[in-house]
């Protein structure tokens, strides 16, 4: 079987550190899937008529010579105990395909374009296919998620020590864009946002925007 990219896909997230290891973890997170030529606006055509979409995508940033484990170190679980890949959102897989469920804000039909809410998606993601999402069959509320029952929480308190402050950044910072396995007080961190870099540092349970500069 070959698959082809239908879509593209555009956030202010230029690379994996720091994009939320979940969809939806970051509500007002905003990106736009754009369409290949021959994919708009027909095959759009009905998609007015609902709320959320899944996104079936590839994992593009994955080192091509990397191989997939057969077991991996989830973050949840401090990057220090193993899980089979099965039972982890790795991005190193077999087949190193992604599942997003999104929020649909806009739909252009005629521009080949939907904006949507909560992507887990960076920059150029290349997307293979669109579903909507149903909620009879899609949402099964109150089941058991493994090690990964509970939603994560933000756990660090943002501040800006330099000007250039916005919630939706705030927001993705708090939830601790770092590995799990590093807590350095020291280290100074950079993180690709829209067409800038910010620096930050990490200390206890506050992270520090030290630094906003234009890439």
């Amino acid at each position: 079987m070959e698959i082809k990219p239908v879509a593209y896909f555009r956030s202010p997230l230029k690379e994996k550190f720091g994009t939320p290891r979940q969809a939806g973890l970051v509500e007002d997170l905003t990106g736009c899937i754009e369409f290949c030529k021959g994919f708009a606006p027909e095959m759009l055509d009905g998609l007015e008529g609902f709320d959320y979409l899944w996104l079936i995508w590839g994992f593009s940033l994955n080192n091509p010579d990397a191989s997939a484990s057969a077991k991996v170190r989830p973050p949840r679980l401090g990057g220090n105990e193993k899980m089979g890949v099965f039972a982890t959102r790795s991005p190193y897989r077999p087949n190193p395909l992604g599942l997003s469920s999104v929020r649909i804000a806009a739909i252009d039909a005629a521009a080949g374009r939907i904006d949507v809410l909560g992507a887990d998606l960076v920059d150029g993601t290349p997307i293979f296919d669109i579903k909507p999402y149903l909620e009879y069959t899609d949402s099964h509320p109150g089941v058991c998620s493994g090690f990964a029952n509970e939603r994560p929480r933000p756990s660090l308190k943002v501040v800006f020590s330099c000007p250039g402050e916005d919630e939706t950044l705030r927001s993705i910072l708090a939830l601790d864009p770092r590995p799990a396995y590093q807590d350095d007080p020291g280290r100074i961190y950079g993180l690709s946002w829209n067409v800038k870099n910010i620096r930050f540092k990490v200390e206890g349970d506050v992270l520090t925007v030290l630094e906003i500069e234009r890439l």
